[in-house]
């Protein structure tokens, strides 16, 4: 038999059953990151304990990690063995700075790595992230992983994430930017090598690009390694418009006689003839700004001029160029079959359908005295060189070396058409977006965005990134010798017949066919 006072105790007290369920919960506590340290970690035996046990009594936790970096002299964020990249420097800089234990050096899977990008060789980024199980504490994990990377990478900080997170499956969105100096849009500016001779004597001369478009021959290998069989056999010369192989010693010569001779060889190109007005209230913004730019030693001053070339009435971005720009590249907004804008990959992979959310110019900025037109593409994931890709169309398209109509071609699957690649000193990845994981776990942890870390990536951005790219403009051309190659000869497909309409009567063309 049961007692009565077992019975009583079984029964729960019907006033704290009343109180329990009136109260409201506590809300949750949101996990977070950098030098705070959460409920549930237990650090107090850590820190008493010694040096070699520390590791083992704190405990991993789930982090994304915000950086920046200059590409230069690295090949690529992700790993790849015997080369140099960022991945590789920045496991290193995990294991020196105890996020990584021993027995997990260099077996990034056993702590969950993920990223959220992977640039491609000279590439640089000013919101990358990764993501991974590491030992956060003690307190300084930041400082400690910037005192172990070089300054050409930066960490900025990291947020607490859920255990399931990932940085390359749960990104929605990548935005990346492009720098193109103004003059790459400019028709007339470095033209190829048999306009640059026809010039010499006119005034129009281009005697500057001499030098530039002899190196910018793509077929020399300096631009490239691909040579068009139907255009003839080429060992040691360069390759005419008509198929005969010419050494590049009789260009040399053939350059220096021009020069001797002074002969009078003028320009035949129609947009080189008629100069563009400036009027004057823009002419009054252009002296403004001028007056604003820092004075430049001589050397530097005749490598702009070089680059910029012969201008005739002073090209510059304004409205018309802006319309006509954006216009060209909202042909890749959308759902497209982008097999023609990467390597490896046929039309019938599904991987070659990418979605592009945006794509605009809409803005310019001036560094060391150069002018840059700043090209910004969102999209859900892009492919290797697909963006460098975009953009070197594009800019064939507005210095008239192929039709407008030729983008729409090009992502067609059933077209095969070889596209120019820009160069990749102007490309960065700007910020990787998280949208929908943000939506979700809003109530329980912190934001995963740039937004914490925007002015110190403003300031990154500014010394290492826009730096390099004009410094490298200015000293080694690298847009002005791609700029050369970008013509009929070595890119035969944007000569192309649009239905009946042949459409190779273009602005290269016009160059090609000056001295002959």
């Amino acid at each position: 038999m049961e007692s009565p006072d077992s019975k009583s105790d079984k029964s729960p007290p019907p006033t704290h059953k009343l109180e329990t369920e009136q109260s409201e919960p506590e809300p949750k506590k949101l996990k977070m990151s950098t030098t705070t340290t959460s409920d549930d970690e237990d650090t107090s035996t850590a820190t008493a304990a010694p040096e070699t046990n520390k590791k083992q009594r704190y405990k991993r936790r789930k982090i994304a990690i915000f950086f920046a970096y200059c590409g230069v002299g690295y090949q690529g964020m992700q790993k790849n063995p015997g080369a140099k990249t960022i991945e590789s420097d920045l496991e290193e800089a995990l294991f020196l700075s105890g996020a990584v234990p021993e027995q997990d050096r260099n077996n990034p899977k056993r702590y969950d790595w993920a990223r959220s990008a992977r640039t491609d060789k000279g590439v640089s980024a000013v919101g990358q992230v990764v993501s991974g199980r590491f030992y956060i504490d003690p307190p300084g994990l930041v400082e400690r992983l910037n005192s172990n990377l070089s300054s050409q990478i930066r960490i900025f900080g990291y947020k607490r994430v859920t255990a399931s997170f990932n940085a390359k499956k749960f990104c929605d969105r990548r935005r990346y930017v492009y720098l193109i100096p103004v003059f790459a849009l400019d028709p007339s500016s470095h033209p190829d090598r048999e306009s640059v001779l026809a010039s010499l004597g006119s005034g129009n001369e281009l005697v500057k690009c001499l030098e530039c478009s002899e190196r910018g021959r793509k077929v020399v290998g300096l631009m490239g390694r691909r040579i068009f069989e139907s255009k003839g056999t080429v060992e040691s010369g360069i390759t005419s418009s008509s198929g005969d192989a010419i050494e590049e010693s009789n260009i040399k010569e053939e350059s220096r006689a021009y020069l001797e001779n002074g002969e009078n060889h003028k320009f035949t190109s129609e947009s080189m003839e008629e100069a563009k007005v400036v009027d004057d209230s823009r002419a009054s913004e252009i002296a403004a700004v001028e007056a604003e730019i820092p004075a430049q030693n001589e050397d530097t001053v005749e490598k702009v001029n070089l680059q910029e070339g012969a201008k005739g009435g002073g090209f510059f971005y304004g409205e018309k160029e802006r319309e006509s720009f954006n216009r060209i590249l909202k042909y890749y907004v959308g759902t497209h079959n982008f097999h023609n804008f990467t390597t490896r990959t046929k039309a019938e992979d599904p991987a070659a359908q990418r979605f592009i959310v945006s794509f605009n110019a809409n803005t310019t900025v001036t560094v060391q005295g150069m002018e840059f037109v700043k090209c910004e593409v969102v999209g859900q994931s892009f492919m290797l060189h697909q963006i460098r890709k975009m953009i070197g169309l594009a800019v064939a398209i507005m210095r008239d070396c192929a039709p407008e109509s030729l983008i729409e071609k090009a992502l067609q699957k059933d077209v095969n058409i070889n596209v120019p690649t820009a160069p990749e000193v102007g490309l960065y990845l700007e910020e990787c977006f998280f949208t929908s994981y943000n939506q979700k776990w809003k109530d329980s942890h912190e934001e995963v965005s740039m937004k914490a870390y925007e002015e110190e990536a403003e300031d990154f951005k500014m010394k290492h990134i826009y730096s390099h790219i004009a410094s490298t403009e200015h000293k080694e051309g690298a847009v002005a010798l791609w700029l050369h190659s970008l013509n009929n000869r070595n890119y035969p497909d944007l000569r192309v017949v649009v239905g009946n309409e042949d459409t190779s009567d273009g602005r290269c063309s016009e160059m090609e066919n000056a001295v002959e």
